[in-house]
């Protein structure tokens, strides 16, 4: 009984200091001091974010904005240029900025897979079976009607080429459109999906 007592009294007299160190604390130190925005009624009832959704693709060109590309010279380049370019225009010129150089990624991702010829000009040209890689080929189309769209796709073409990073489509060989389901998109694992096209990676495309 008399150790219990003991006891007891121990802890009532910790308790009592607790409690006077507690009022000593100052709610200002070390910048905590709560400011009244903090308790504002929209703050609060902000969601809370949602930690697995995707990184949009606009927070992932590292710094390749339009605002940069337009204020670099006006582009040129050699063949592989050319035909990076009017790739782009044809196939990607009504997609955003993202999705333009979404493309270039599957592009020049093929160009550097051992199942796919080494040149842009291949690539883009390659037909399979007698079909073209890229429609526009086939279509025969050559003549960029649209200056502003072939200015901006000549940009993008030059700065792929010169070693811009490849982040959007983790490594994609195949693009389509959401209106089509090739057969390979069952097969293939898709990577992204930026504006109207989804991409995907080939197996065994990275060598």
């Amino acid at each position: 009984m008399k150790r219990n007592l003991a006891t007891l009294a121990l802890v009532t007299v910790l308790a009592a200091g607790t409690a006077t160190a507690d009022s000593s604390w100052n709610t200002g130190m070390f910048g905590l001091m709560a400011s009244p925005a903090s308790f504002a009624l929209n703050l609060r009832l902000l969601p809370a974010p949602d930690l697995d959704a995707p990184v949009p693709a606009s927070g992932m060109t590292e710094g390749l904005t339009e605002d940069w590309l337009m204020a670099q010279p006006k582009p040129t380049g050699d063949a592989e240029w050319q035909c990076l370019t009017e790739a782009l225009y044809f196939e990607a010129r009504g997609e955003s900025l993202e999705g333009q150089i979404a493309v270039a990624e599957v592009i020049l991702n093929r160009v550097d897979s051992p199942l796919y010829p080494r040149t842009v000009c291949g690539v883009v040209r390659q037909r399979v079976g007698g079909d073209c890689q890229f429609s526009y080929v086939c279509a025969g189309r050559k003549k960029m009607r649209e200056a502003d769209a072939a200015d901006l796709a000549g940009r993008i073409a030059r700065a792929m080429l010169d070693g811009a990073p490849r982040v959007l489509t983790a490594g994609a060989t195949h693009f389509h459109t959401r209106g089509v389901k090739p057969s390979w998109s069952r097969r293939f694992a898709r990577t992204a999906r930026i504006g109207d096209h989804l991409f995907y990676r080939q197996p065994g495309a990275s060598g």
